[in-house]
């Protein structure tokens, strides 16, 4: 980790000379943005992704570039169906990968949404808790075996998770009022805990788990925000930051969105990342959970790292899905 990777380096800097020939890789959400581009970046230096979609046309639509980065770099690359709003799509989906048994070496809990209207998944889920925390919950503790000794788990989280921690009374928004973000933030936080618990009960075989968060890059996350309602978000973020003394908000292009994902995945120290949340291509500070900042700001609030916390939102998710990992 001796070159230095920020905010503007691209997944093709970090992966410089690195070959990742003979490595499998298992991405959610091919379908669009970050999660494309994780998969072309990887399959181009060598390695064999499996990319999990809802929508399968649309995703071999979108991944012709994957596919002729596989081609040219000696790797490979296919698709797998998936729905995380839905269990039984998220359980047919781990038990035919462990009916093939190929093991990986690297597992990239990317696919998400960001901000809908009150909505539940088919299991009666709030959506964004649903799909973004427990559908990869499931998902990945079910295929856990497949990853070999030395594998990595990179959730894909956000500076988001400063909307709100999780709230493990209510976490379907069955007793407080439902406010998109504050939805979203919960979400992240879970990412970010999950990582952390997961980190610890597979660390002993040599396989760790990190959250990242890729950064503000304009993709089809934002679907669901009223007509002009990023950039109303983004005024009042570029306030907040004024008020820090910090320049403008920058977008991000997704080649750099999706760098820390794999930063994180093939290149970072494992015992760096471990347990922890990365930014920029580098491991996230702790901010106190009392300090005012923007939600764009570096940093990661202490509530979502903090073991204990991880431990009881996994026996909550446990419960809630009916399941113990």
């Amino acid at each position: 980790m001796t070159q230095p990777f920020g905010a503007t380096s691209t997944t093709d800097d970090v992966l410089a000379g690195i070959s990742l020939r003979g490595k499998r890789v298992f991405v959610t959400g091919v379908s669009a943005g970050i999660g494309v581009e994780t998969a072309r970046a990887l399959a181009a230096h060598g390695a064999h992704v499996v990319g999990a979609a809802r929508d399968l046309a649309k995703a071999r639509d979108v991944t012709a570039s994957v596919r002729d980065a596989a081609k040219s770099g000696g790797g490979g690359f296919e698709i797998v169906a998936l729905d995380l709003a839905s269990l039984a799509s998220v359980r047919a989906c781990a038990d035919r990968l462990n009916a093939k048994a190929d093991p990986f070496d690297l597992v990239i809990a990317n696919a998400g949404v960001m901000a809908p209207p009150l909505g539940h998944t088919t299991d009666g889920f709030e959506t964004q808790f649903g799909t973004n925390h427990l559908g990869h919950f499931v998902l990945v503790n079910r295929i856990a075996p497949l990853m070999r000794e030395g594998a990595r788990l990179v959730n894909l989280a956000s500076s988001g998770h400063r909307y709100a921690d999780v709230d493990l009374d209510d976490p379907n928004f069955e007793r407080t009022a439902y406010v998109p973000f504050i939805g979203y933030g919960r979400s992240k936080t879970a990412n970010i805990l999950f990582a952390v618990e997961f980190d610890r009960r597979h660390r002993a075989r040599g396989i760790r788990a990190a959250a990242v968060h890729p950064g503000g890059i304009r993709t089809e996350l934002a679907r669901h925000l009223p007509s002009g309602g990023m950039e109303e978000r983004v005024e009042q973020i570029n306030k907040d930051l004024a008020a820090e003394g910090k320049p403008p908000f920058q977008w991000k292009t997704i080649p750099q969105g999706a760098a820390t994902s794999v930063w994180t995945a093939a290149v970072a120290s494992a015992d760096a990342i471990g347990g922890r949340y990365c930014e920029n291509c580098h491991v996230g500070e702790i901010v106190p959970d009392d300090r005012d900042i923007s939600p764009i700001s570096e940093g990661v609030r202490a509530y979502a790292l903090d073991a204990k916390h991880a431990e009881a939102l996994w026996a909550k998710s446990e419960e809630m899905v009916g399941e113990r990992f």
